[in-house]
């Protein structure tokens, strides 16, 4: 028996446990019993200590969604906000108003396709993937088809579950500043899950990269390229009489007039994300006021929300496999300690990336 038959029947075997199913057309339906799962489970917004394990009912794949046996699901600063609730603007957009309308927390994912919806043509059952998914820290999630790829077999599960929301934010955020080689890139939060792709891939392209980062966090950010390391406790690179080509801003609070005063005059800035800031929008209102001052300006500023999507996963994974660029994951987690996870992610505690392991591989 090869090892991708053995992958299928073990699938299969899984996907029966999960619901007594009938096949209507290219459809999975449940029928009357369900069964359940142990699942990180959210049901008010608040701190990491409203993040429990319970048992809960497991999920069935709709239209163009797959089942996903989870094997870990990745630690990102979306998970937090989600949690918290924080900024408001997450509640008036659709993610719930007075509390979460996704009780289960996580989205990035990696594991084995163990159900098949409708209209589903790109993976089969016993598929490797990685992607982004509906609650990850669960034995089980769904998923859209059009947000997960293949796993390569050079990457453990952990390291997988790594890559996509943090990764494709970077790689989008590299192709925005147009990175070329020779030019001198600064990566602000250099040691965070999307500052440590960026400066990887910024390097992969021939750059000069000098990143900002905590003392503590600086031999991981060396290891991952950078030239050099400044450390923002004791150091504002904005008063430096540096000048940079290209800045990279993940996710700080520096305001555009500093970051401009050590850019080139026709050099460009990105910001990814938005931490910090006040209740309503959050961090998010430097990367909207950004293309606005643009306007007025030779340097290009701009801000990038990113979504997690095959396309860009793809070539992320071809990157890595190329070895251009790999997860930097530092910490793995059980699943009963998601809450830990999320706390050491917000307090700073956390180098490069961090994963939630759900079950073992085999």
């Amino acid at each position: 028996m090869t090892a991708s038959t053995t992958a299928q029947a073990a699938a299969a075997a899984s996907a029966a446990t999960i619901a007594a199913a009938a096949s209507t057309g290219d459809t999975m339906t449940a029928t009357e019993s369900t069964a359940t799962m142990r699942a990180a489970v959210q049901r008010r917004y608040g701190g990491p200590e409203h993040l429990h394990v319970d048992t809960v009912e497991a999920p069935t794949p709709g239209p163009g969604e797959v089942l996903i046996e989870v094997r870990a699901g990745g630690v990102d600063r979306g998970v937090w906000h989600l949690m918290t609730g924080r900024p408001l603007l997450i509640r008036v957009i659709g993610f719930g108003f007075r509390r979460p309308g996704q009780p289960i927390a996580g989205e990035d994912v990696s594991g084995v396709v163990i159900g098949i919806g409708a209209g589903v043509t790109r993976f089969s059952l016993g598929d490797e993937v990685l992607g982004a998914a509906t609650g990850s820290y669960a034995e089980h999630a769904i998923a859209k088809e059009d947000r997960l790829v293949r796993k390569p077999a050079s990457l453990s599960f952990e390291e997988a579950a790594a890559v996509p929301v943090s990764g494709v934010a970077a790689l989008r955020t590299v192709e925005r500043a147009g990175i070329q080689e020779g030019q001198r890139v600064l990566v602000l939060g250099a040691s965070g899950g999307v500052g440590s792709y960026a400066l990887q891939l910024a390097v992969a392209a021939g750059a000069t990269v000098t990143g900002v980062a905590s003392a503590a966090k600086a031999d991981l950010v060396r290891d991952l390229g950078a030239t050099d390391v400044i450390d923002y406790r004791s150091t504002d690179v904005t008063s430096l009489d540096a000048e940079y080509d290209v800045i990279i801003d993940t996710g700080g609070l520096t305001p555009l007039r500093r970051l401009r005063r050590i850019l080139s005059p026709t050099g460009t800035l990105v910001i990814v994300g938005g931490e910090g800031g006040d209740s309503i929008t959050g961090g998010s209102t430097r990367a909207l006021f950004a293309p606005l001052a643009s306007l007025f300006t030779r340097q290009t500023l701009s801000g990038l929300m990113s979504v997690t999507a095959a396309e860009p996963l793809e070539k992320l994974v071809a990157r890595i496999v190329a070895g251009d660029v790999r997860p930097a994951l530092t910490r793995t987690y059980a699943l009963a300690d998601a809450s830990t996870a999320i706390a050491d992610l917000a307090a700073g505690r956390i180098a490069g990336k961090a994963v939630v392991r759900v079950r073992d591989a085999g």
